[in-house]
């Protein structure tokens, strides 16, 4: 099959877009607002930009918290959603009151960072440290605002659980990562494997 993107009349049950766009990995964005409220929330529209330096990206549907605080305080952290925290990230992803504190709705313990003022998910594995850099506003082809602005940040500190860290490399079949994939389907990264380039 195939069909026009730009009208998305595909006949399909669900638009397909998010499940061809697979997997995805899930930035789990801890801030503060500018009054301090502690904010934690899961993005599936999230990933590396560069390495050299450190740059990442979320994509948020509507002004949400977390963008709301990354651009008023220029800090955020990016936690990683593992298997073992699977439930916890998911409680998370509810729209919960503004001020109620999704690290205590799903049994969380904030961490403190290093140099930034918002806090780690303490259970993760993995974190990083971000200063806000820009948010991008999306159009379409027609010149149309998106409903979705991507908010960029670069990576100034990050934590690794040493248990994970094995002959020099991170094990992350062991850390299990989950990644979103369309419709209500979720996939576990618990083995990998290895290619060389050519060249190299």
């Amino acid at each position: 099959m195939h069909y026009d993107a730009k009208t998305n009349v595909h006949g399909l049950k669900h638009d397909p877009f998010k499940t061809l766009v697979a997997p995805r990995p899930i930035g789990w964005i801890s801030t503060l607002s500018a009054d301090g409220r502690l904010n934690l929330a899961p993005y599936s529209f999230f990933n590396g930009l560069c390495d050299n330096p450190h740059i990442v990206m979320f994509s948020s549907q509507g002004r949400k918290d977390s963008q709301v605080n990354a651009e008023a305080t220029g800090e955020f952290v990016c936690n990683m959603a593992t298997w073992d925290l699977r439930d916890a990230m998911n409680v998370t992803s509810a729209g919960l009151p503004y001020g109620d504190s999704e690290f205590e709705a799903a049994g969380l313990t904030p961490a403190p960072s290093i140099e930034v003022k918002p806090p780690r998910v303490k259970e993760s594995p993995v974190a990083m440290e971000c200063k806000y850099l820009q948010t991008v506003k999306l159009f379409d082809v027609d010149g149309v605002k998106a409903r979705y602005e991507t908010i960029i940040g670069q990576v100034v500190r990050i934590h690794i659980d040493d248990a994970y860290i094995e002959g020099g490399m991170v094990d992350i079949a062991r850390i299990k990562p989950i990644a979103r994939l369309g419709y209500k389907d979720y996939a576990v990264v618990d083995e990998v494997f290895s290619m060389t380039r050519p060249g190299d």
